[in-house]
């Protein structure tokens, strides 16, 4: 395919979306009816089509609209290509553009500028304050891709040179001493020796940094309430070695986690909800909460324009369910450790206070805000201790 002819097949892609397919969903299916285009055409086409939704309102004023021409259009001005060698270029390439769309766009303001709901704006400037415009820009931008090392497998070095050898390049990050950042052929990943032999896992370095701060002695038993992937009880078997078992809701979201278990070298014992005893006491509760994401809207930013006022309500409640369900499982002097991926109060300090309010029993022993940036994810947690 022509870079013309990816751009073409984003519009399609894109004008999917806003009829209301999931944006993987058209992305797939645009690949099954495409079956000529190869492996990086497709991953061009999903670069513009990501790279659109991380900037939809400030691309639809640049571009004159929200159509998926129209927001291609935008994306071409911001990146400072010239539209005429795409729109119009011949072949597979989208038609030539009109004399009104070449007279359209505007640069944003306010929330669009920034690329937030308006009704989101003054929530986010009031809880990150001086720092609110720079983290809306982070979540503008393609986020990194980052390891975690297991190091029952080998030593941060040894991943280096393992990656290195499959043509992957990736760098130490001095937050954790198990993150390392890819920096040169992130695609190659899921097929390298490094990756295949459970040296190394995908997880973010800001998840990585709340559970080192976890003290957990050999051979605790931990609970982790909201596992689903199984990404931070795999990382609390491997850098503790606790007896780990992971729990959801959903027993479908789970299904991966024996396989990265046994490729990992740890072992983490999946219970159905069912099967979660309510007299089962641990050490350490691990309550992962569903949460907006608004801390990793780079990487899934559908759900920046899918949140409302509404929508965060209900997570609200669901939240304040979650911990005071989960803290059931925590023994006598044992911990709970609430976290989301939300740079949110109301999804953090803001449950955690009221919890603490309704339980005299617990209290609280520390907690972590992170906002975005160029090495990892938004994050929040808190460390509570049972009486």
């Amino acid at each position: 395919m022509t870079p013309a002819a990816r751009y073409a097949a984003a519009i399609d892609v894109l004008d999917q979306i806003n009829a209301g397919e999931p944006a993987e969903k058209a992305l797939t299916g645009w690949g099954r009816a495409n079956r000529f285009a190869g492996s990086k055409d497709r991953a061009a086409v999903r670069d513009h089509v990501f790279d659109v939704l991380r900037q939809k309102r400030s691309l639809a004023a640049l571009g004159g609209g929200t159509s998926g021409r129209a927001l291609v259009l935008g994306l071409l001005r911001r990146q400072q290509i010239d539209p005429n060698d795409v729109f119009g270029a011949g072949g597979y390439a989208p038609t030539a553009l009109t004399a009104d769309e070449v007279a359209s766009g505007d640069a944003a303001h306010g929330a669009a500028a920034l690329d937030l709901p308006d009704w989101l704006w003054p929530q986010w400037l009031a809880d990150l304050g001086e720092d609110a415009e720079a983290a809306a820009h982070v979540l503008q931008q393609r986020g990194p891709v980052t390891l975690r090392v297991n190091l029952r497998r080998g030593t941060r070095d040894a991943a280096i040179i393992a990656l290195a050898e499959d043509g992957v390049t990736a760098v130490p990050l001095d937050e954790v001493k198990t993150a390392l950042q890819v920096t040169e052929n992130p695609r190659r990943l899921r097929n390298s020796s490094a990756f295949t032999d459970g040296l190394v896992e995908l997880q973010d370095v800001a998840s990585q940094a709340a559970i080192t701060a976890l003290e957990i002695a050999p051979d605790a038993r931990v609970l982790d309430y909201c596992a689903g992937g199984g990404g931070k009880a795999l990382a609390i078997a491997d850098m503790h070695g606790a007896r780990v078992s992971a729990h959801d809701i959903s027993v479908a979201r789970m299904g991966d986690i024996p396989v990265r278990a046994g490729r990992a070298g740890v072992r983490v014992e999946v219970i159905a909800p069912n099967e979660l005893d309510s007299s089962a006491r641990f050490d350490c509760v691990v309550c992962d909460a569903p949460c907006s994401g608004s801390g990793t809207w780079r990487r899934a930013p559908e759900a920046k324009w899918a949140i409302s006022s509404a929508k965060m309500q209900e997570y609200n409640a669901l939240q304040q369910e979650v911990i005071a369900k989960s803290s059931a499982f925590v023994r006598p002097s044992g911990t709970l450790f609430y976290a989301t991926c939300s740079v949110l109060a109301c999804e953090n300090e803001g449950i955690v206070d009221a919890f603490l309010d309704a339980h005299a029993d617990f209290r609280w022993l520390r907690s972590n805000w992170r906002l975005p940036d160029a090495d990892g994810d938004g994050f929040y947690f808190a460390i509570l201790q049972r009486a």
